[in-house]
């Protein structure tokens, strides 16, 4: 019998469509998580805050709850699209996600991340190589998930849990400095190539934090929208201010300096949020890293007043009913305040030759 060289073991992990680089882990893995999320938890949670709120729509509120009854099935189903699971496996990853999210308690989304691919990868090794796929590819996958997510997605979860907490009681201590620090790094993180949102969702910021980090995103893409005005009119506007900042990570990587203008926007907008208005984001933690996405996090917000969500409420969250003030806070935070400092920043820059025609332009 021939012993496996290194050259053939790669060999057969290429044959199984197995890749452990970071883009496949952390870029498409990541991202595909959040879709998961979004497609369960906070669509259920915005369904149901309908239903409880709108005369009429009141079934949609068992519509919710089945959406947000799935979030780890969808989470891990989202991820091994992505990553071309096999059928077997695809099918599979609904238990596996389902037990890590379970067992991951708080923390549930970052131990569905992890145990997802753990189970995704088992089962891609020996998916059709033995004649009876269709036992071994799904037994195997279950088994080695579920006992993943009982041995890792505990200490997983609480450690996450643990993370998120520890951000929101230094921005409740300190809502001032931490505002400005968890603006401006998640900013920084919702314009760069991971995920913002999967970010939030793992370490379950809500309330002060969870408002910080939501205007220091919306401030990225609200920020930059209005910025590249110059050079991409309305469509730049639309496609980056309720789509994603990350259409300039070309031009950012390129050229550092033009962060500068959404930087300041996030620096100035987060401590607003927390230390001067005293907003909470307290829906589905997701929504703190959504920025003005499709809207999805400043409904998120608003979903949170009337419905926190559990990891808002294990914080203390209560129920509010909004009137004028809140609405004008939540779009001064997150559209006048990034859209006037952005603008102010960026024509300075323009002036002194920072920023030159073109350099903004994204190909949208």
């Amino acid at each position: 019998m021939s012993a496996v060289t290194p050259s053939r073991f790669r060999a057969f992990l290429q044959r199984q469509d197995v890749h452990f680089d970071f883009r496949t882990i952390f870029i498409s893995a990541m991202g595909a998580m959040v879709h998961g999320l979004f497609a369960s938890l906070l669509i259920g949670t915005i369904m149901r805050t309908i239903g409880q709120h709108v005369p009429g729509l009141g079934f949609l509120v068992e519509f919710g709850d089945y959406a947000v009854a799935v979030t780890g099935a969808a989470m891990a189903v989202a991820i091994g699209y992505a990553l071309n699971a096999p059928p077997f496996v695809l099918c599979s990853l609904l238990a596996v996600g389902a037990a890590a999210n379970t067992l991951g308690g708080a923390g549930g989304p970052l131990a569905v991340f992890f145990v997802a691919l753990i189970a995704l990868y088992a089962g891609k090794l020996v998916s059709k190589t033995t004649p009876v796929d269709i036992i071994v590819t799904p037994f195997v996958t279950v088994l080695v998930g579920v006992l993943a997510a009982k041995l890792l997605a505990p200490p997983i979860g609480a450690a996450a849990s643990a993370v998120g907490s520890f951000v929101m009681w230094a921005t409740d201590l300190q809502p001032l400095l931490m505002g400005i620090i968890v603006a401006t790094v998640m900013g920084f993180v919702i314009s760069g190539p991971l995920s913002s949102a999967a970010l939030a969702a793992a370490f379950g910021l809500t309330g002060l934090a969870g408002a910080a980090a939501l205007a220091g995103c919306a401030a990225h893409m609200v920020g930059f929208a209005v910025a590249s005005w110059r050079e991409n009119r309305g469509g730049g506007l639309i496609s980056q201010g309720i789509g994603t900042s990350m259409l300039q990570l070309p031009n950012l990587t390129r050229k550092p300096i033009l962060w500068l203008p959404a930087v300041a926007a996030a620096a100035v907008a987060g401590p607003i949020a927390t230390a001067v208005f005293h907003l909470e984001q307290n829906g589905p933690p997701i929504a703190s890293g959504m920025g003005t996405s499709g809207l999805v996090g400043p409904i998120g917000m608003v979903a949170g007043w009337f419905e926190p969500s559990e990891q808002a409420l294990l914080a203390g969250a209560t129920p509010i009913h909004p009137g004028p003030t809140q609405w004008i806070q939540i779009t001064l935070v997150l559209v006048v305040i990034p859209a006037v400092v952005a603008f102010i920043v960026s024509e300075i820059m323009r002036k002194r030759g920072l920023v030159q025609p073109g350099d903004l332009k994204i190909d949208a």
